[in-house]
């Protein structure tokens, strides 16, 4: 028996489709990528912008013909999509071929959940409309062999106007350290060299559980771990982002100085309208931290362009935090509305044509500022992690700094998986080129 996952959307759900890929080959199946020798294809899905919606629909119009050639295939969607309020129907009525849609509470389901689809006459539909306590212990079939995403929290309290993810998620649930890690030296003895912890907001882990501990806390008991070599984090919100959890990242040994901080506009009429918790004052503060306690960090951010009711003003002080900032790289997104948001029914929507006259500007800055720093490592000595072959070139190695920039190198097949030197000889805006000097 073979199955199919196609995959939309954030890290979380990319983690979420390792575990499914576990339970499937726990009870027999094995993967293809191969539509026609598939018994089971899974959708799973994202509902963070409506154009992903609209692209999962269209996908499972191209999926039906494999019904009609395999009676027996299922085919399921997951995933925050199908957590939404009344979308199992919609696609029940959409899609009737579909077996099964279940939502982001209840994965560890789907062995059972086929199982009942099988003998269904209309399509099983089974999403819980609420979080409950976390299941421990799922099988995770790992995409990369080198690095693994850990999640350590799941939900958000947040609540962000634009946002759709707490409606879908629901609310912020820590897993147990002691849970986090065994898992961590299990990957460890496993041969993973970097992890990833996954949340929608890490810097919360802990702050629903009954002992006294944080997320800084945590990422100091991963940093004595034998075998790992790198620790990142995805994603992490300036609000909660303490002095504490700063020295902590300065004092360790595989924390990598990568601080991502989406600011998502830098206008505080905006922020507040967003309600995001800071200002735009504040969080250059918070860079200053950073940047005086580890010199050698690197940052990265979202933005969001033409949030409802932005003006030329609003949209200038976005610019002016850039040019501040000087960010290493910023994901830059036009303003979506999301059904079921408060920004969704807020006055002042802006026109299309001033958000993407809006957004080219903003890119046009970034590039500038993410080419210069760039050129800035032009010369120096950085560790990289290979990865593996470059997809740009595959007759060379690519891996990412300490930072998680991109560097390309020549070099044998078997410096995979190692961490070496390497000088960096060329810059461009989204990668650099170096030269290695030793493993």
């Amino acid at each position: 028996m073979f199955y199919h996952i196609e995959i939309w959307g954030c890290q979380m759900n990319e983690h979420d489709a390792e575990i499914l890929s576990g339970m499937l080959e726990q009870i027999g199946y094995r993967k293809t990528e191969v539509l026609s020798q598939a018994d089971v294809i899974i959708l799973y899905t994202c509902c963070v912008r409506e154009k992903a919606e609209h692209k999962v629909f269209a996908r499972l119009g191209q999926l039906k013909k494999y019904k009609t050639t395999n009676p027996n295939l299922l085919i399921a969607v997951g995933g925050c999509m199908a957590q939404q309020p009344e979308m199992g129907e919609d696609i029940r009525v959409r899609a009737p071929y579909v077996d099964l849609v279940f939502g982001t509470h209840n994965i560890h389901r789907l062995p059972q959940l086929l199982e009942e689809a099988k003998d269904a006459e209309v399509t099983l539909i089974e999403v819980w409309d609420r979080e409950r306590e976390i299941v421990e212990n799922l099988p995770a079939s790992r995409m990369n062999k080198l690095k693994a995403y850990v999640t350590i929290m799941y939900g958000c309290n947040n609540f962000c106007s634009y946002c759709i993810v707490p409606y879908v998620r629901g609310r912020e649930r820590s897993r147990e350290p002691e849970e986090i890690i065994k898992e961590l030296k299990e990957l460890a003895s496993n041969g993973f060299k970097e992890i990833m912890f996954l949340g929608q907001n890490v810097n919360s882990y802990g702050k629903d559980l009954a002992r006294p501990v944080d997320f800084a806390d945590l990422l100091l008991q991963a940093d004595a771990i034998p075998g790992l070599e790198r620790i990142r984090y995805m994603t992490s919100h300036p609000r909660d982002f303490t002095e504490k959890l700063i020295n902590t990242i300065a004092g360790s040994q595989k924390i990598c100085e990568h601080f991502h901080l989406p600011i998502q506009a830098g206008s505080n009429r905006i922020l507040k309208l967003m309600r995001r918790g800071y200002t735009k004052e504040s969080y250059l503060e918070l860079i200053a931290k950073v940047r005086e306690a580890v010199p050698q960090a690197t940052l990265t951010t979202d933005i969001i362009v033409g949030f409802p009711g932005e003006t030329d003003e609003d949209f200038a002080d976005t610019l002016e935090v850039i040019t501040k900032a000087r960010f290493d790289q910023a994901y830059t997104f036009i303003y979506s509305p999301r059904k079921g948001t408060p920004a969704a029914e807020m006055p002042d929507q802006v026109p299309q044509e001033v958000k993407k006259e809006r957004f080219q500007k903003l890119l046009d800055l970034q590039n500038r500022i993410s080419w210069e720093l760039n050129q800035q490592m032009l010369g120096k000595i950085e560790e990289v992690l290979v990865e593996g072959t470059s997809k740009t070139d595959p007759a060379k190695l690519s891996g990412r700094t300490r930072g998680n920039k991109i560097v390309v190198v020549d070099g044998p097949e078997e410096l995979i998986g190692h961490v070496i030197k390497v000088k960096i000889e060329e810059a461009q805006t989204w990668s650099l080129q170096g030269k290695i000097i030793g493993e």
